[in-house]
């Protein structure tokens, strides 16, 4: 409609190596995502490939020690890469922040013995991950999981049924949650199972609203063994492994979100530009204006909120109510102004023509995944106000 091209964001990156990296990232989603991206995911297919070039290319270990594989960078420079990635697709930048997430408890609580002899191939090694902690009677209160870890001598034997796993029965291992003790967060433990493991079995991919590319599917475990060296961490410390990565892994949503976001602005600015009613373009008229101006400015708080919470972690501070806030904030927003730029585009919004629709469709579920927007308010206002009274 337009020849005016979409905007690149001018981002504030530390140093010359992250630029660079976000070069790399744009040259790779300008050859092999965006030109895919909405056929692939209408026909609901998986971009292994992409996932594997992401790999090659030292982008699925990004925030992670290069002793083990990792790029050594900040998560400040990580979420700018997962923004770029999920504003081409958000199957694949979602797909890189589930796959960090999974890495997390071994990079963070591993003997050196288990980092050495499983973290390189998970970073760099073109392995994909998976998380598994939620389940069909266990989403937002994940401390009531029911699927058990059961001593055999010196192995485990691992039985239930997880649910709503990203890259289910596509990831080649997967970070479990699983009751090992008594009852509450304490009796819960974590472990590393490989993908092909005796016992364990993929359902059939949910059948989702958005991010039909992204196979999303429960997992039941039927006496899955694994030795106690994939045990991450100490019996009964599971949960608090979980809590740790969910952390980091909301500012991935976040970014994911703010990703969306602007690719939908980009594209609401696009055609609103190159559109003319009443012989001018559309973009003159003062209320869609207005419209354009509040989408760019949720889109332009949304990244420095996820920004601010990510040079806290840098920095070694704390960032779990900041973390919350930014996935809060970010993703409402994200819903916003995909609805907002199906309305710039009217009729045309509403068709599979534009990919702004596809958009206002994934943005939904980044309000549902990795704890609702509502168990977002409850942790800000937690640490506000103290626990809730009994």
């Amino acid at each position: 409609m337009s020849d005016r091209a979409p905007r690149t964001v001018e981002r504030q990156l530390p140093t010359e190596e992250s630029k660079d990296l976000l070069t790399l990232v744009r040259d790779i989603v300008e050859r092999e995502i965006v030109p895919r991206a909405s056929e692939e995911e209408e026909a609901g297919h998986f971009p292994r490939e992409t996932f594997s070039l992401l790999s090659e290319s030292g982008l699925l270990g990004l925030p992670y020690d290069s002793e083990h594989g990792g790029g050594d960078q900040p998560y400040e420079v990580y979420l700018q890469v997962l923004e770029e990635l999920a504003a081409a697709r958000l199957t694949v930048g979602l797909g890189v922040s589930v796959h960090s997430l999974a890495c997390h408890a071994l990079a963070s609580y591993g003997t050196p013995g288990q980092q050495s002899a499983h973290l390189s191939a998970m970073l760099g090694g073109g392995l994909l991950g998976a998380y598994c902690l939620s389940e069909p009677a266990s989403g937002s209160d994940a401390a009531s999981l029911s699927t058990k870890a059961v001593r055999d001598g010196d192995d485990w034997l691992i039985t239930g049924t997880k649910a709503w796993i990203t890259h289910g029965g596509v990831a080649d291992f997967y970070t479990v949650l699983a009751r090992s003790g008594g009852a509450g967060a304490g009796g819960i433990s974590a472990f590393l199972v490989p993908g092909d493991a005796d016992g364990l079995v993929a359902a059939a991919p949910e059948k989702k609203m958005g991010m039909k590319g992204s196979p999303t599917a429960q997992l039941h475990f039927d006496g899955v063994r694994i030795g106690d060296d994939r045990r991450i961490g100490d019996e009964g410390q599971g949960f608090a492994i979980a809590l740790s990565a969910l952390d980091s892994g909301r500012l991935g949503i976040a970014a994911c979100a703010v990703g969306v976001a602007q690719a939908a602005l980009d594209g609401a600015v696009e055609y609103a530009t190159g559109r003319r009613q009443f012989g001018r373009p559309i973009a003159d008229f003062q209320g869609l204006r207005f419209m354009l101006a509040d989408m760019a400015t949720r889109v332009e708080a949304g990244r420095a909120l996820y920004l601010a919470a990510a040079r806290l972690r840098d920095a070694g501070l704390p960032f779990s109510r900041q973390a919350a806030m930014a996935k809060l904030f970010c993703t409402d927003a994200a819903m916003q102004v995909t609805t907002d730029a199906v309305q710039v585009l009217g009729g045309y919004g509403y068709t599979a023509d534009f990919p702004v629709e596809r958009y206002m469709r994934e943005a939904k579920v980044l309000q549902i995944v990795e704890g609702t927007n509502q168990i977002q308010r409850m942790v800000i206002a937690r640490h506000l106000a103290g626990p809730e009274t009994r």
